[in-house]
């Protein structure tokens, strides 16, 4: 099997086996699949890059066999602020995707989403991001968060959705306060 070289910036590439992340995005749900599969690759360069990587977008769409599109979806979805990621992109013939992995300590993370991150409304989708960042961060369990996701679901918020982005706001600021309440006072 060959290997093809991923230009990754100027002066890095990365060799993977072209077959054998191909082989990992075939499946029922292709698409998703490739989104899964494409989200893997760029995290393990991630990890070999230390936490920061310049991609070029094209090059890793033509890589994929999929269109440019798919990779803006990936990075859309996959590698936002609330996921702990930080995303740069520069235009044109030259441009590049630089992508951050953020390093940010637990009580600046949890103070920066109550008077930042959240603000005064919240999607399930971006609750959902936060508390699985939580995880990720290990800043609580599974079980924890198992129960902070299903106090934010349209399902347990069941009131006028003119409201529910607002009030889910508000119940997930309140779980992060007790969260840190009790770590200050189990310290």
């Amino acid at each position: 099997m060959g290997y093809n070289r991923l230009k990754v910036k100027d002066s890095q590439t990365q060799g993977e086996d072209k077959d054998e992340w191909k082989r990992k995005g075939q499946g029922s749900d292709t698409m998703a699949r490739l989104s899964d599969v494409i989200e893997d690759f760029i995290k393990a360069l991630l990890s070999d890059s230390e936490g920061s990587l310049e991609l070029q977008r094209n090059e890793l769409a033509s890589y994929f066999e999929c269109a440019p599109s798919q990779i803006n979806y990936v990075l859309a979805t996959r590698f936002s602020v609330n996921q702990g990621y930080y995303i740069e992109s520069r235009r044109g013939g030259g441009g590049y995707i630089r992508i951050v992995r953020l390093d940010i300590d637990k009580d600046d993370y949890l103070l920066y989403l109550l008077t930042e991150g959240i603000g005064s409304g919240l999607s399930e989708q971006s609750a959902m991001q936060i508390i699985q960042r939580m995880v990720n961060q290990e800043y609580i369990s599974e079980k924890t968060a198992f129960l902070m996701k299903s106090a934010v679901t349209n399902k347990a918020i069941a009131i006028p959705s003119t409201i529910k982005d607002s009030i889910r706001a508000n119940i997930l600021k309140s779980m992060i306060t007790a969260i840190m309440a009790f770590d200050d006072k189990n310290v």
